[in-house]
């Protein structure tokens, strides 16, 4: 499960289990719950800081548990409002939020690095995409409205509908991500970057980010529903 850490004014949020290495921090629902719990606690502090996610080994985040999805298809719509919820709250996060993207970053996984302010991303090694359209998974609405509030639109397209994964030459030319970082330094990188921010943390930051991404966050807010969404299991 995720754990929290500190790094003098950035909490650092461990996407995997403490000790292991390889977890592909797939979006369970106890996995989701666990995430808020500690996104409660960050929000809970006082002072100056700011916001990093990172994972260790090959993921950052490989998404959608589906191995629970598909053993739980009575309830996919309520499992993918889920997980539209951490886009939600990081979006809108009342600190500076940065993903350090030490791995793959898949799927959902791709979809929460986008949610933070800014993203540092593994140079030599791992790629960001959209699969969907290879699984033959649609997008909900609310993913929708997050990858293309998030994305220049012509990014958005080639993304979505080719499936291409980003290395992070082509990500930050593409706008996905913001910087690059050798693998020993993606963390650091991402916590300097966090550090130099977590002086913003004042009440008008959450006032800014949510008219910043009105629509985004409006689109986020669509229930899943069997109508809207064309699920091919």
């Amino acid at each position: 499960m995720p754990y929290l850490e500190r790094d003098g004014d950035v909490f650092v949020l461990s996407l995997g289990s403490e000790g292991q290495t390889d977890n592909e921090n797939r979006f369970h629902p106890e996995w989701i719950d666990a995430l808020h719990g500690l996104l409660d606690e960050v929000e809970a502090s006082s002072g100056p800081a700011a916001l990093v996610t990172v994972a260790t080994g090959k993921f950052y985040s490989n998404g959608l548990d589906t191995d629970w999805l598909f053993a739980n298809l009575d309830r996919k719509n309520w499992y993918l409002d889920r997980v539209h919820s951490l886009y939600t709250r990081l979006l809108a996060f009342p600190l500076p939020t940065v993903a350090a993207l030490n791995g793959h970053a898949f799927g959902a996984g791709a979809m929460l690095a986008l949610a933070h302010d800014f993203r540092v991303m593994r140079s030599d090694r791992g790629f960001w995409c959209l699969p969907e359209v290879h699984l033959g998974m649609p997008f909900t609405v609310a993913m929708n409205a997050l990858v293309t509030g998030r994305l220049a639109n012509q990014v958005a397209v080639e993304a979505m509908t080719t499936g291409r994964r980003y290395g992070a030459d082509a990500a930050i030319a593409a706008g996905i991500v913001d910087d690059q970082a050798a693998a020993d330094q993606v963390l650091p990188t991402a916590v300097a970057r966090a550090t130099a921010l977590a002086p913003n943390r004042k009440p008008n930051l959450p006032v800014i980010k949510r008219a910043l991404h009105a629509r985004t966050l409006e689109g986020l807010t669509v229930p899943t529903t069997d109508e809207n969404l064309a699920f091919a299991p």
